[in-house]
Order: C-alpha cells, then structure tokens, then sequence
C-alpha cells in the first residue's frame, strides 16, 4: 500500500497556510480541479502592521496562493492620512482600486493618484508607496506574487 498526499490551502487566523493531508490508500481519488467557495465574512480582517504602515489600515485577505495561482490576494482599507512605507515585492504586484483615491509613487518618479477603476502594476523588486489623502479613505484589491 502507497501514501498519497493532498495539499490544502486554508486561511487560519488571518494568515494563508498549507495543510498537507496524508491518504493511506492508494485507491483514493481526489478531484483534478475542484470549485472553492469561500464564504464572505469568513476571513478575519486584520490590522495592517506598523512595520509596514503608518496610519489605520485594515487588511482583508481574499485568497491564498496554492498550487493553480501562485498569488495571495487581499483588500486593503486605508484611513484617511494612513500610507505604506516604501516596500518592494520580490514577485510583483497588481492591485486595483475599488473605492476613493489616493497616491502610489515608484523611487525616483513623481507620485500619481490613483481613482477607482484604476490598475497599477508594479514588477518585482520596484521600490514604491501607495496611501491616502487626508481626508478620504481608500480600498483596494491586490494580487501579490508569492
């Protein structure tokens, strides 16, 4: 008799995780591809960090990255006057904003405001900040490359 494995993504307290499932028969099937429905309301929202944000920033996650995308995805609130500190992802990132608006700047260039609809996408290791203005919050969705 062989062990199979299943991996699984789940979101346990607030965090993406990777479970892995050992199945003792062989015989055992799993589907290829199977639909995830993951019901609004059950992912606990999170208070942005304060080594990565200065202001009131809630941070929703969305979805985790596991073997078909290898990208997390969130929504990211920002209260009036809060930002990020300038950051880098090693895999990239696009988000889009869903509500208000509010300035991105890459180093080195001036800062652009960004308006719902709008996408921005940032390659890997491109140094930048994105946040709000002072009186208007903003909420958007990203992708990140994991």
């Amino acid at each position: 008799m062989t062990n199979k494995h299943i991996s699984i993504t789940a979101v346990l307290a607030g965090a993406c995780v990777q479970l892995t499932v050992w199945a003792a028969n062989a015989q055992t099937t799993v589907p290829l591809a199977a639909q995830e429905v993951v019901r609004a309301g059950a992912q606990a929202s999170q208070v942005g960090p304060a080594e990565f944000f200065t202001g009131r920033v809630r941070v929703d996650p969305v979805w985790c990255a596991n073997e078909e995308i290898n990208a997390k995805g969130g929504l990211v609130t920002f209260d009036p006057g809060a930002r990020s500190a300038w950051r880098t992802h090693p895999r990239g990132q696009r988000l889009m904003v869903m509500s208000g608006l509010g300035p991105t700047q890459q180093w080195g260039q001036p800062a652009q405001i960004l308006r719902p609809g709008d996408i921005a996408s940032r390659p890997r290791g491109v140094k930048h900040w994105h946040g709000i203005g002072p009186t208007m919050a903003i909420t958007r969705l990203h992708a990140t490359g994991t």
